[in-house]
């Protein structure tokens, strides 16, 4: 894609375009998140762009592949089973929150969206896909980098810990190499695709990195991870493995696993963290990146009594939040 095309008429480019529908979709879930319906109106937001409704509504469609009207409405119903899930809210209020303008009316969308009524899913809350938040704007997407590229200056903290048991909800790839590669892989697979795995993931209660599952966000909880597995890929690291995206949750955890996923249980062990703090994603990304891999090539296990593990089935888990922390969660044992 050649960022630098103009649009017909001199508009502007491809590049812009992505941006500020990102800052739609970012507005969109703040304002669904405060229960401010108004404030997203298509007039609202085509006069923040500064085009037409119709326009705008094309241009979303086109960049995200569906009605900004569809869009919006799947949001706010994937943060209203949050609350029918978590909360001891009315049907009602909740309904009226979110814009809805009766109880029957959220109740008509909901069963058409998910295939249960709300108080149902209450009684008997199980994995459905919910609307994630799209990002059609992405600096690496587009090919550019950082813009200033700003080196960190952050040292990279490493430290042991001892993980308690927890269960791993997955699902995995023998071949990919990278978090791009093993998506567009698994979009290959019918009902592996990013959008369905991730919506799945989000509707789980109890995810043990989740923040609170209403942040605008709404990815909470899930992470990559990369299993050691003799039948898998070799890696840059030196070794074969099988690269995972999924949640983990407690070990007494009893729900309904998806038929396209894979449970794994996973034993109390002990685990090296290399952890970067928040940095400037479009400023930094890519020498953060840097820091943390020669931080775990050079680190000298020497004296520390413990040494990497390569033992099959032991799991690499990798949290990516710029806004918190750029961390690998490697599997150790004592030498």
């Amino acid at each position: 894609m050649n960022i630098e095309r103009l649009e017909r008429g001199g508009e502007r480019t491809v590049y812009e375009w992505h941006r500020q529908i990102q800052t739609i979709v970012d507005d969109m879930d703040q304002s669904i998140k405060q229960h401010n319906s108004e404030a997203i109106t298509l007039q609202s937001l085509a006069d923040k762009l500064g085009y037409s409704e119709f326009h705008t509504t094309r241009k979303f469609k086109e960049i995200s592949g569906m009605q900004l009207r569809d869009y919006l409405r799947h949001r706010k119903l994937a943060f209203a089973l949050k609350e029918v899930r978590d909360s001891g809210k009315s049907i009602l209020d909740i309904a009226l929150d979110y814009g809805f303008s009766s109880h029957e009316a959220f109740t008509r969308a909901f069963k058409v969206t998910y295939g249960v009524a709300p108080s149902e899913y209450r009684r008997h809350p199980y994995p459905v896909v919910l609307r994630t938040k799209i990002n059609p704007f992405d600096r690496y997407f587009f090919g550019l980098g950082e813009v200033g590229m700003i080196k960190s200056t952050e040292e990279v903290k490493i430290y042991f810990v001892t993980i308690p048991a927890h269960k791993f909800l997955h699902i995995k790839n023998y071949e990919s190499n990278g978090y791009w590669d093993f998506w567009q892989k698994q979009s290959l697979i019918p009902g592996q695709d990013c959008e369905t795995i991730s919506g799945l993931l989000d509707s789980i209660k109890g995810k043990l990195d989740d923040d609170g599952g209403s942040d605008t966000n709404s990815g909470n909880g899930q992470i990559m991870a990369y299993m050691n597995d003799p039948d898998g890929r070799l890696c840059d690291w030196g070794f074969p493995r099988t690269e995972c995206y999924g949640v983990r949750l407690p070990y007494e955890y009893e729900g309904e696993v998806p038929a396209q996923m894979l449970m794994a249980d996973v034993p109390e062990a002990e685990y090296i963290v290399f952890e970067h703090g928040p940095f400037d994603y479009e400023q930094e990304n890519r020498s953060v990146e840097e820091r943390m891999e020669q931080a775990m090539a050079t680190f000298d296990y020497t004296g520390t009594g413990y040494c990497f593990d390569l033992t099959p089935g032991r799991i690499i888990y990798f949290y990516f939040n710029p806004d918190r922390y750029f961390k690998y969660v490697r599997p150790v044992r004592k030498s």
